[in-house]
């Protein structure tokens, strides 16, 4: 099947703690090329815990809602990622598509757990960056399964390596590739790139798209 966007369906993308919309708009605007319609959702991601952050998402996206002609499919990067699947869980799209996690910290972050009480964490990542650590209880509750079509790109290239020390094995630098994964994923795919830098990553966008069409990851070798 070709990767093209169908009957130019409604694409929500949504960026990780600490960063902006603006971060995302290479990525809004590649799908925008191919024929989406893309909701590039700003959010107040160091002010407020998951929940709250959820309910400002929510009534962003709801007027996508209204029209059930075409599928609403969410993209997120980091706790974006987590953000798509906690409004999913709460407030799930009659018309909902596909989701696609870049780098998101499905099962916590070891970095997180390593500086939840610093002071300075908590003043850079706020009242949501403590809870992203590995051990974080309501997590699931928050989040709820996955019981749709979920695709996530991990990265497993770092240049942070005193935070890599602190995660078992391949990792992008603040993720372990082992925490991305989730049950009741679709797919999941390894490329190479760092958590910073995977929103900026070429073929993250075509691995999006393929998957926001197909429901699966392009494995077909480069010639």
């Amino acid at each position: 099947m070709s990767d093209s966007a169908p009957s130019k369906d409604y694409v929500v993308i949504l960026h990780g703690i600490a960063r902006t919309y603006r971060c995302m708009r290479s990525l809004s605007n590649y799908l925008k090329a191919q024929g989406y319609l893309v909701l590039n959702v700003g959010y107040p991601s160091t002010r407020f815990p998951l929940e709250p952050l959820i309910e400002h998402v929510h009534r962003k996206v709801e007027v996508f809602n209204r029209d059930h002609q075409r599928k609403i499919h969410f993209v997120g990067y980091s706790m974006g990622g987590l953000l798509a699947r906690g409004v999913i869980n709460k407030y799930r799209p009659l018309n909902l598509g596909r989701v696609v996690q870049l780098a998101s910290p499905n099962q916590g972050s070891e970095v997180a757990d390593f500086w939840k009480n610093n002071f300075l964490f908590k003043w850079i990542f706020g009242p949501a960056g403590q809870e992203l650590g590995t051990q974080e209880k309501n997590i699931d509750k928050i989040l709820g399964p996955v019981d749709f079509e979920l695709g996530v790109i991990a990265g497993n290239r770092t240049w942070d390596p005193i935070s890599s020390m602190l995660i078992q094995g391949p990792n992008d630098g603040k993720v372990s590739v082992e925490n991305t994964k989730v049950t009741g994923l679709t797919d999941h795919i390894i490329i190479p790139a760092t958590h910073t830098f995977i929103i900026y990553n070429r073929e993250a966008w075509s691995q999006t798209l393929h998957f926001l069409v197909n429901g699966k990851f392009n494995r077909t070798p480069v010639a």
